[in-house]
């Protein structure tokens, strides 16, 4: 897959250099002459050029890149990058980081978001999962906020303990995708049965959690 980052600081840096590992080829998009340091990631092809000018864009080639990451530090820049790579050059994925929580509304599919990435807020879903026993957290929105990635924790003494996964009556736009158990990452089959302590991800749409709740009695 090959992967366009704009914004080659730390963040930048660092997802470029696990999608290298992972034999995507990448390149990243920096505007500061002093951040622009092709020593730090050498697998990956570095552009010195504005990320927010189409011109720039078109000689970086975004049109043949399969996923774009828009990873600066100002949102505005995030925003400007995402909706040029979705509208001018039809780049398939857009991933944009938020900065600033209180602007997160505005990364939606009006501005060619398909996946936002509030860091401060997958920190807090991070310590409210670690903390949060019964509850549903959601960890990560999807798909042009369509959808949401959210986990939860059966308590040790819960009722659907040694019930099948097939009893658990979902909404229609959820999905149980995965059971954590342990060191395991179950795969649910109808038959399954539950257990207390496992963690239970769903994706699923923001309207019918309160459901996803209910159907597990919490």
């Amino acid at each position: 897959m090959r992967v366009a980052i704009a914004g080659a600081g730390a963040v930048g840096r660092s997802i470029a250099a696990e999608l290298v590992s992972g034999d995507h080829q990448v390149m990243l998009i920096e505007r500061e002459a002093k951040q622009f340091e092709p020593h730090t990631v050498e697998q990956a092809e570095w552009v010195l050029a504005d990320a927010c000018e189409l011109a720039s864009l078109e000689d970086a080639g975004l049109q043949l890149c399969d996923c774009v990451i828009a990873a600066t530090g100002d949102d505005k820049v995030n925003l400007v990058v995402s909706l040029l790579a979705k509208t001018v050059f039809a780049v398939r994925r857009v991933v944009a980081r938020v900065n600033d929580p209180a602007n997160e509304w505005l990364f939606t599919g009006a501005w060619g978001v398909d996946v936002a990435v509030s860091t401060p807020r997958v920190l807090a879903a991070m310590v409210e999962e670690a903390v949060s026993v019964g509850g549903l957290v959601q960890l990560l929105t999807l798909r042009q906020g369509q959808a949401n990635l959210v986990e939860m924790t059966l308590p040790a003494d819960t009722p659907w303990a040694g019930r099948p996964v097939r009893e658990v009556h979902l909404p229609r736009d959820a999905a149980l995708v995965t059971i954590l158990r342990g060191g395991r990452v179950i795969v649910p089959q109808a038959d399954d049965p539950l257990e207390g302590g496992d963690e239970l991800l769903f994706v699923a749409s923001a309207d019918v959690e309160g459901e996803i709740r209910k159907a597990l009695g919490h």
